[in-house]
C-alpha cells in the first residue's frame, strides 16, 4: 500500500516510523511519504491560509497550494483522497477494513476553519473521496487523525500483523460479532491479591471460548448497548442514542404522537401530553433513549431503563406522516436488543383503546398481562427475554 501525507506540519507524522507502521515500511509492505504542504507555495512567507469570505473569524487553507500538490503527486482515478475532519463521517473498524483494501491513500490534514471547498470538489473529480472524522470533538488539525485512520488501516494489510489471529479477536472486528473484546490476563496467576479467572487456567478450550464471548458480550451490553443490535434502518438511516440537544424535538414529537393516543383514548389522562421542555431534559438523563433522524429532521424515538430484572420500554414515538412504514416496529426491535445485561423480561404499556399498538406488540411477542397493574385507561404487555437475546 502506498500513503502520502500533506500536511504544513509534516514533523508531526513522525510516528509512522515507529513501532508496527515502521516495521512494515521495513518489510516493503507499506510506502508512506509525508509533504509539507508548504513547499508548494510560491511567496516569500509561504503563506497557506487567507481570510474567509462572507466574514467570520479564524483563517481558511487556500485552494492553489492543494491543487499543486495534488499535480506533483500524479494522484488518479484509482487513488483515494481521505480529508480529515470534523465535519466527515464517523470513522470506524468497518472503514478502516474498506480503506486497507485501497490501493493508495492521500491524507489531506487541513488546520485553521479547514480546506476551501473548493480542493474537495477539485479532488472529486481525479479521485475517490473520503471525509472522516475520528469522533464528535475538534482537534487543533488533522494530523492526529491521519495518524489514527493510518494505524488502524495498515495493521490490516495481509503480512503486518505477526500473529493475524490478533485481528479476529478484537474489539470491533467483524469475526468477533462487533463486541468489545474480552478481559485478558497473563503472568503471574495472582498478582495483588487478584486471581486469573479459573476457567482460563483450566485448558478446557470450549469453557474458555464460551467465556470469553459471555464476558465481550456483556463488556458490550455495559459499555456500548449500541453495538448489541444494527443501529442503522433498512434504508442506512441511523438508529443513533439521544443527546441532550434533541429535547426541544422530542418534545414536539412527543405531542404530535400522543394527541393521536387522546383520540384513541377519550377521557385517559395521557402525561406524555402535559410535560414541559424542562421534563424531557429531566428523563433523557434517566433513560436510555434513541432517535432517528431524516433529512435532519427528528421523526422517531424509544427509550428504555432496568427497573428491577425488567426491562421498561416507552415513549416508541414515530412522526404521523411516516406511520405505518415499519418504523415503530423497527425500534421496538432496537430498544429490545440494547436492553442491560441484567433484563429478564421487557413491559410496556399502551392505551387500552390504542389498537394499532396493540397489534403491533402483540405481533412482536408481547402478551396483555391483567394481573399486573396499568395506569388508569391503559394495559400492560410483558414478554419474556430469550436466553442470549
Amino acid at each position: 500500500m502506498k500513503i502520502d501525507v500533506l500536511s504544513i506540519f509534516p514533523d508531526y507524522l513522525a510516528p509512522l516510523e515507529l513501532s508496527l507502521p515502521g516495521k512494515a515500511r521495513a518489510k516493503g509492505l507499506l510506502d508512506v511519504a509525508v509533504h509539507d504542504l508548504r513547499s508548494f507555495t510560491h511567496d516569500r512567507h509561504h503563506t497557506t491560509d487567507d481570510t474567509p469570505y462572507g466574514g467570520g473569524a479564524g483563517m481558511v487553507m487556500k485552494p492553489e497550494p492543494w491543487g499543486e500538490a495534488f499535480e506533483a503527486l500524479a494522484i488518479g482515478e484509482h487513488d483515494t483522497i481521505v480529508f480529515t475532519t470534523p465535519s466527515g463521517a464517523r470513522f470506524d473498524q468497518r472503514k478502516a477494513e474498506e480503506l486497507s483494501a485501497r490501493p493508495r491513500l492521500v491524507f489531506a490534514c487541513g488546520r485553521y476553519e479547514g480546506i476551501d471547498q473548493r480542493v474537495i470538489e477539485h479532488a472529486r473529480e481525479i479521485a475517490r473521496v473520503e471525509e472522516i472524522s475520528l469522533g464528535d470533538y475538534v482537534l487543533n488539525g488533522g494530523e492526529v487523525a491521519a495518524l489514527a485512520i493510518i494505524e488502524a488501516v495498515v495493521r490490516l494489510i495481509p503480512g503486518f500483523m505477526g500473529n493475524p489471529e490478533s485481528l479476529v479477536e478484537e474489539s470491533h472486528a467483524g469475526d468477533s460479532g462487533g463486541l468489545l473484546e474480552y478481559p485478558v490476563y497473563t503472568k503471574p496467576p495472582v498478582w495483588n491479591g487478584r486471581e486469573v479467572p479459573a476457567v482460563l487456567r483450566s485448558g478446557d478450550h470450549g469453557a474458555i471460548a464460551r467465556w470469553r464471548h459471555e464476558q465481550a458480550r456483556r463488556r458490550t451490553a455495559e459499555r456500548r448497548p449500541d453495538l448489541l443490535a444494527p443501529s442503522t434502518l433498512d434504508d442506512g438511516t441511523p438508529i443513533a442514542r439521544a443527546v441532550p440537544g434533541d429535547a426541544p424535538e422530542l418534545l414536539t414529537l412527543q405531542r404530535a404522537c400522543w394527541v393521536q393516543e387522546a383520540l384513541a383514548n377519550p377521557g385517559v389522562e395521557i402525561p406524555a401530553l402535559h410535560e414541559s421542555l424542562a421534563d424531557v431534559r429531566d428523563w433523557l438523563g434517566e433513560w436510555d433513549t434513541y432517535v432517528v433522524r431524516r433529512a435532519g429532521r427528528l421523526v422517531g424515538a424509544v427509550r428504555g431503563r432496568l427497573e428491577g430484572d425488567a426491562w421498561d420500554i416507552g415513549r416508541i414515538m414515530v412522526a404521523p406522516d411516516l406511520q405505518g412504514e415499519g418504523l415503530g416496529r423497527r425500534l421496538l426491535e432496537h430498544i429490545q436488543a440494547v436492553a442491560a445485561e441484567a433484563a429478564t423480561s421487557y413491559v410496556l404499556f399502551t392505551g387500552a383503546g390504542s389498537e394499532r399498538n396493540l397489534k403491533m406488540y402483540k405481533k412482536a411477542g408481547f402478551r396483555l398481562r391483567s394481573d399486573v397493574p396499568a395506569p388508569p385507561g391503559a394495559v400492560v404487555l410483558t414478554k419474556p427475554r430469550r436466553a442470549g437475546a
